[in-house]
């Protein structure tokens, strides 16, 4: 049964005379994965997805108006929910090296995890973070901490990494003692990231050697009392407005300075070397991240904007309308900007982006999403200080 709190009798006979069994799974963990149509909406920002499948295995499921009750007092969407309490709303980072990265990632990196531990907080758990120490091999520390969370806390653990890029994926156990970990992953069925991977036959993955693309660990601590709705949405208001005002995080553009680094570095046609499929693939790659990242943040952000409105009481809070109305007016930018590569999902898209007239086509949409957020933020911090 999901989330019992008792071993099973294979896993004691595994454990024998020792404290720790060589295999334990959590059964019956749910998959992530990208969206793949109706009745599910699409859950790609991936640790708010990631949270949300845990909190579903635990008991303690969060909800969607499309597809299960919405709980907790929530109007209708717990994801847009857990993108607000995470800072999501306003996320976008951009690299001017090219460098894969993940806003919400690096957000944390430098505000003590934040993110990360606002949107437990905000949902009544507690949660540790467990990070790679600088000079040092803490592998044990990982392996450690994976292991009392799955056979002492019953609980899956969620990691950055393992499989793919630095993003949210479930740790829903292990073998041979740890030297193998058992779980899901966003980016498991592609074939760029499943080179050597195994796979158990409920369909999760076997990864070996998992810590080098391990970055880090969160550790789910115990269920608690979660704060008052009110209380929850107005420090995450306040949090967003945090986060979208923060310039740059470790030398990297962050926020409206992201989007002027990102409308940039399209307009630079030396970027886009014309015969150079590997490199333009890869810039391609990290422009339809930025994407997605506006298109998706901005449109459940904005729900939860308009959430929000439900449950504070702001002097002004026609103003959190308005801001919910620019952020969807980014989402619709995001996909004029796919539109005019040949539509989203286009397979020569790649192609299409090293063309400069569309890129000339797509700089001043960027700049328009980035004005719309600017303008979203004036109006939220309206709100909030006159409420």
């Amino acid at each position: 049964m999901s989330g019992d709190p008792n071993m099973t009798q294979r896993e004691k006979r595994i454990m024998g005379d020792s404290q720790t069994p060589e295999r334990c799974v959590l059964e019956g963990v749910p998959r992530i994965h990208f969206y793949e149509g109706p009745p599910f909406c699409p859950e790609d920002i991936c640790f708010p997805s990631t949270l949300k499948t845990c909190l579903e295995y635990l008991g303690d499921p969060i909800g969607c108006k499309h597809t299960t009750p919405p709980t907790r007092g929530l109007a209708s969407c717990g994801y847009s929910y857990l993108v607000g309490t995470t800072g999501g709303a306003f996320a976008l980072y951009w690299s001017p090296d090219w460098e894969m990265n993940n806003a919400i990632a690096c957000l944390a990196a430098a505000t003590d995890d934040a993110p990360y531990r606002r949107a437990l907080e905000s949902v009544g758990y507690a949660c540790e973070i467990v990070r790679k120490a600088p000079g040092r091999d803490n592998e044990a520390v990982f392996r450690e901490r994976i292991i009392a969370s799955i056979t002492q806390a019953r609980r899956p653990v969620i990691a950055f990494g393992v499989v793919g890029p630095p993003e949210a994926a479930i740790i829903a156990g292990y073998d041979a003692g740890g030297d193998v970990l058992i779980g899901w992953s966003f980016f498991q069925g592609m074939p760029e990231f499943a080179v050597g991977l195994e796979f158990e036959p409920s369909g999760t993955f076997r990864k070996r050697n998992w810590f080098g693309s391990t970055e880090s660990l969160v550790i789910i601590g115990e269920k608690g009392e979660a704060p008052k709705l009110a209380e929850a949405y107005k420090e995450a208001l306040r949090w967003n407005i945090e986060a979208a005002r923060r310039p740059e995080v470790n030398g990297i553009p962050n926020g409206w300075a992201a989007y002027t680094a990102w409308a940039d570095a399209l307009s630079r046609d030396e970027n886009f070397p014309m015969g150079d499929e590997p490199t333009l693939r890869h810039r391609h790659g990290l422009h339809e991240m930025a994407v997605g990242t506006v298109a998706e943040n901005r449109w459940y952000g904005g729900q939860f904007l308009l959430e929000a409105a439900d449950h504070v009481h702001y002097s002004h809070v026609e103003d959190l309308f308005v801001a919910a109305g620019r952020l969807a007016a980014e989402h619709d930018l995001m996909w004029q900007v796919w539109d005019a590569a040949g539509g989203n999902g286009n397979p020569n898209a790649w192609a299409r982006l090293a063309e400069p007239a569309v890129r000339r086509r797509i700089v001043p949409l960027i700049l328009a999403a980035r004005d719309k957020d600017m303008d979203a933020v004036a109006h939220l911090e309206h709100a909030v200080d006159l409420g």
